[in-house]
């Protein structure tokens, strides 16, 4: 009996979510090569037995399938369809997985470019972060074919503890992933405004996360973002920069449908000013920085400047 040869795959994109995630796919036992500007992201996934590529076209060559984990659409296309495009490296019938959060209109159209070139494509944007993706515990909303799910299934199986299969058409997973992205910015600049108002008032702050935590205040941003503030640690696991990117799309679609998005929009501004005020690439719980320079608040690690 012929042995089925296993998926082979490229992953561009080996930052905090794609190393994780390529790791786990060379740990479930998949041939995984991996690109990224890096040279030590690359490093690492060797180390975990993956295979270097010195480019992104080089990543593709031969792939069944090529996961693209990079920051939004413009990268996306650049990398499949630019100057040296990997998607012209795979192999035809192959599928992208593309996983960057962008509008459903930008999915829909890499989409159709993927078509034309005789690929699958399917729409996966994912969840969880950096510490869910190194346990193969993400969640991934994804739509596409029938086919783009069977060609990915492997892939998915060593990603994700949840996939949901949310319809046929590229788009869908994205219209899914920016809901999240509202919420998720909304939750973090609302945990940060908590937090440095309890401040101002002389709350003793670990008690503050011991109380809401307990309460029906609490949620899932409040608890995991609040930490860092404690501890005054801002060093980046999700950067100020991809709220006011991802709110940005929120409010793009909100203007396109028509559809007043207030909570959204206030959330996007402070977002702005976190990033105006030189905190663009820091830790997206920064916000509260920004709230206490304005207010004269002191928070842990962070002292206010006169």
């Amino acid at each position: 009996m012929a042995m089925v040869e296993a998926t082979k795959v490229g992953v561009i994109g080996l930052g905090s979510m794609g190393l994780g995630m390529a790791t786990c796919m060379v740990k479930s036992g998949l041939p995984v090569a991996g690109y990224d500007l890096k040279a030590n992201a690359i490093a690492h996934l060797v180390q975990a037995g993956g295979v270097s590529a010195d480019s992104a076209t080089k990543a593709a060559q031969d792939v069944d399938a090529l996961v693209v984990v990079v920051v939004n659409a413009a990268q996306t296309e650049a990398v499949l369809f630019g100057a040296n495009g990997a998607a012209a490296q795979m192999k035809r019938g192959g599928v992208v997985i593309a996983c960057a959060t962008m509008a459903p209109q930008d999915a829909r159209r890499l989409a159709d470019k993927a078509s034309a070139m005789g690929l699958l494509y399917l729409d996966a944007p994912i969840s969880g972060g950096a510490v869910k993706a190194a346990a193969g515990q993400l969640t991934v909303m994804a739509s596409g074919s029938p086919g783009s799910f069977e060609k990915a299934q492997p892939i998915l199986d060593a990603i994700a503890g949840t996939v949901h299969r949310l319809g046929d058409a590229p788009g869908i997973g994205a219209s899914f992933k920016m809901i999240n992205q509202l919420l998720a910015g909304v939750h973090i600049a609302a945990a940060c405004e908590a937090l440095t108002f309890a401040a101002r008032l002389g709350l003793d702050l670990p008690t503050v996360y011991k109380v809401i935590t307990g309460s029906a205040g609490n949620s899932w941003m409040f608890e995991n973002r609040t930490p860092h503030i404690l501890d005054g640690d801002y060093s980046s696991r999700s950067a100020v920069d991809i709220f006011t990117k991802d709110l940005g799309i929120v409010s793009d679609m909100g203007r396109q449908e028509k559809f007043p998005l207030q909570i959204a929009a206030t959330a996007l501004q402070m977002f702005i000013a976190t990033a105006a005020a030189g905190m663009g690439r820091d830790d997206d719980a920064s916000v509260a920085r920004m709230i206490a320079k304005l207010t004269g608040v002191a928070l842990p690690g962070a002292p206010t400047e006169s």
